[in-house]
């Protein structure tokens, strides 16, 4: 069964969630330690209380007739006064020497822990329930006046509780009213972080073939979100570019193909208009040939750069001697060169890792084209450097030269600039070298200078792996 298509998930959504969860986490860390740290101050107030109380029975204790002079201290305690201390004092046989009233009622001598020293006992006081109160019960034993005594000392912690419990609903109420007014404002935070967002949107919506000028001006955007924005508009450049360009490349072939045709159709229709003699229909039919040639080359030209572009071929890369291959693409081209006196030149060596059969195509249109724009009698150098991580081929003329203006665009398809326009060639010869350049990741680039000549070099990286086009 085809698997559910995973539903997308909101980046507002968990922004907002993971916001509220993080200020909640901060908020109960927060909350928790001032929870703490009160809970815990109370408590050390009380066992000082308690410890403070003790001392002070001890004093009482050291005196002649302590214990009787406690009793009726206790005795003395008026009805209805709330009580926050018990007392009673034992002697080492058991026996009641003296007790706060009503004590016994609900705090039996069994309940309290046995008897510690002092400094002991008070530090950690027993916790209790009794007579529905919450006690702290501390017993210590007492030397005074040559008698030994047991201190029961009880410490009514209900208050301490009660607020205990209001503090920590209190904490609780602030966490939750905390974590509301997190999400609240993680609301507000993303909605107002993701509006570039929202822009880029509307952006995309009206780009079109008709308006590829939208930008989107990462100048005004948040640090974080100016990458995208300029990412962005790098690919409305690159889409503008690829429109223009394809739309002077249609209209450059739409050209390149109808003056063929029109020449083919003029002359079969001058042909027809009257009865020829043999030789006649034989000068059209090979001039009509040499069209078709023609025709037949622009279209292998195109359908390889299609492929260059695609990626489709493999380039057959292989080491090999870079001057041979040159001296025999120079001979190649030798006899046209030498019915005009153009000398061709040769020099440098080295080795060069790069397709032959494509190694000698770009050459041989380099060398093709210098000698289409060089004069009667002038020459041809082709050189050859070998560097630590490429190879580099120039080849020099001193031809005409290309005015300024033109050399960014020689590579271009169909592109021929005003000062070396000709009817020979389709303006091909140079994409040509440019795609070959690519295919085997390197480059090409032409320096010129008008009335001294050009000279176009070709840099060829060194050895690599794989050995595939686009490698």
């Amino acid at each position: 069964m085809p698997s559910k298509p995973t539903e997308a998930r909101s980046i507002g959504s968990q922004l907002v969630l993971r916001f509220t969860i993080a200020g909640a986490l901060l908020l109960c860390c927060g909350l928790g330690v001032l929870y703490w740290i009160v809970v815990q101050h109370a408590h050390e107030e009380d066992n000082e209380a308690l410890a403070d109380k003790l001392s002070a029975v001890r004093a009482e204790l050291s005196t002649a007739g302590g214990p009787r002079i406690l009793n009726a201290e206790l005795e003395t305690l008026r009805p209805g006064e709330r009580v926050t201390y018990w007392l009673r004092v034992l002697d080492s046989a058991g026996t009641t020497l003296a007790e706060s009233p009503g004590m016994n009622d609900f705090l039996s001598p069994q309940i309290f822990p046995t008897a510690e020293l002092p400094a002991v006992a008070a530090l950690n006081p027993h916790i209790a329930r009794s007579g529905g109160k919450l006690l702290a019960l501390l017993s210590a034993r007492e030397d005074a006046a040559g008698r030994a005594y047991i201190i029961q000392l009880a410490q009514d912690r209900s208050v301490d509780e009660q607020f205990t419990k209001h503090f920590g609903a209190l904490v609780i109420a602030v966490l939750v009213a905390g974590s509301v007014v997190s999400a609240l404002i993680a609301f507000s935070v993303t909605r107002r972080g993701l509006r570039p967002l929202a822009e880029i949107t509307r952006s995309l919506e009206r780009t079109g073939p008709a308006h590829l000028n939208e930008r989107v001006e990462p100048s005004a955007w948040p640090r974080e979100l100016q990458p995208l924005a300029l990412a962005f508009d790098q690919m409305l450049d690159r889409l503008e570019d690829s429109f223009t360009r394809l739309s002077q490349f249609s209209a450059d072939l739409a050209h390149e193909l109808r003056t063929p045709v029109a020449n083919l159709r003029g002359e079969a229709e001058v042909a027809l208009t009257r009865s020829r003699t043999a030789d006649e229909y034989r000068e059209v039919i090979e001039s009509s040939v040499a069209e078709f040639e023609r025709l037949s080359a622009t279209i292998n030209n195109l359908l390889f750069l299609a492929r260059a572009e695609a990626a489709q071929g493999l380039a057959e890369r292989t080491s090999f001697d870079g001057r041979a291959a040159i001296d025999k693409i120079a001979g190649y081209f030798g006899t046209l060169a030498e019915e005009r006196h153009v000398t061709i030149t040769c020099k440098g060596a080295g080795e060069i890792y790069a397709d032959a059969l494509l190694f000698s195509r770009a050459v041989g249109n380099l060398i093709e084209n210098a000698l289409r724009f060089t004069p009667d009698g002038g020459r041809i150098e082709i050189s050859l450097d070998v560097k630590a991580a490429q190879t580099e081929l120039s080849v020099r003329d001193n031809g005409s030269g290309i005015e300024t203006q033109h050399l960014p665009r020689i590579f271009d398809r169909f592109y021929r600039a005003d000062s070396a326009r000709s009817s020979q060639g389709s303006g091909l010869g140079l994409s040509l070298v440019k795609s070959i350049m690519d295919l085997h990741g390197g480059s090409a680039t032409a320096h010129s200078e008008p009335g001294k000549g050009t000279i176009v070099t070709l840099v060829f990286p060194s050895r690599r792996e794989p050995n595939q086009i686009g490698a």
